[in-house]
């Protein structure tokens, strides 16, 4: 088991290695391929001063080395216009970007206070057209803002291709160890270092496919809005004025109001008039016959405009008034 660890060790180290030395033969190769270009045709071996085939060999070499690298630029814009139809601004727009050879990305358009509408399209077109569908899209009405930018990223192309190239190399080697592999723990440990690296490959790549895109079509966001119209003022007016509908409703719906909040209050009430009733039920059948009861007879007074009748000490009446006794005087 350890001679399998070793030999799968060993195998590894021999690809890193290999791959190292790969890398740095192709740079020695290159920079030994520049100095024969640029030396001269008198000096190669087998040749002479008048060889034109050499001479325009070399001359290819130099044009070659002092050509400037390409550079890779994402290109961004965004437009506001305000037009007069939103609907044939945006067919415009798809026009121009689809003639340059692009592609509309994402559209949406939506009605604002049921007046007028307002769209936003991104499109994608290629880098050579860019400048001239970006012209086009604003003369479609009146420019209300413009924004544009641009981002160098020739430094990210150029280490994502390389980097590219040694994982390739890196995952070819470590395929020639697992064909060179006998034992079974050696074949399992070169399986999951090939694994491994297949995915940074396919990461890098996938990342130079998204830079490529970036660069190769530029995206311009457009914003199109339709001018306000100004309403008459009698039609202003008419709108402000309402129907025979309009007011029967309101009547309606104020008269449901006030029902409904009259309800409230007396449901509201509803336990304290209760209370009321019952003490006033009993009031009347227990406590205010209780009180009468309670109270003297009254003392029968004179009778009014007659004359007043005289009293003696024991309150009997005196006089002419007193009542007979039936002839039986006093004693």
């Amino acid at each position: 088991m350890r001679r399998a660890r070793t030999t799968a060790a060993v195998l590894l180290t021999a690809s890193l290695v290999l791959t190292g030395c790969g890398a740095g033969g192709t740079d020695a190769g290159d920079k030994a391929g520049g100095a024969r270009a640029a030396r001269p045709a008198a000096q190669e071996p087998g040749g002479g001063a008048a060889d034109g085939s050499s001479g325009a060999a070399s001359g290819s070499g130099r044009a070659a080395a002092e050509a400037p690298a390409p550079q890779h630029v994402i290109r961004t814009a965004s437009l506001s216009v305000e037009v007069a139809d939103a609907t044939k601004a945006l067919a415009t727009a798809r026009a121009a970007a689809v003639d340059a050879g692009g592609r509309v990305e994402d559209e949406s358009t939506e009605r604002i206070d049921d007046a007028y509408l307002a769209s936003r399209v991104v499109l994608r077109v290629p880098q050579a057209e860019y400048d001239s569908v970006l012209a086009e899209l604003a003369g479609t009405g009146r420019l209300l803002s413009r924004k544009a930018d641009a981002k160098d990223v020739t430094d990210q192309v150029v280490d994502v291709r390389s980097r590219i190239a040694t994982q390739r190399a890196s995952v070819a080697r470590v395929r020639e160890l697992m064909d060179r592999a006998d034992a079974l723990s050696d074949v399992v440990t070169l399986e999951a270092e090939l694994s491994r690296r297949q995915a940074d490959l396919e990461a890098l790549l996938a990342r130079e496919a998204s830079l490529k895109d970036r660069t190769s079509l530029a995206t311009i966001t457009l914003q199109l809005t339709e001018e306000r119209k100004e309403k008459p003022e009698d039609e202003e007016r008419e709108e402000g004025r309402p129907g025979f509908l309009e007011a029967l409703g309101g009547g309606w719906n104020a008269l449901v109001g006030v029902v409904t909040w009259v309800l409230i209050v007396l449901a509201a009430l509803a336990p304290w008039l209760a209370v009321g009733l019952v003490a006033l039920v009993l009031w009347r059948r227990l406590v205010r016959p209780r009180l009468a009861a309670r109270r003297p007879a009254p003392v029968p007074g004179p009778r009014p405009g007659g004359p007043a009748v005289e009293r003696n000490a024991a309150g009997a009446p005196v006089g002419p008034e007193a009542p007979e006794t039936g002839g039986v005087p006093e004693k």
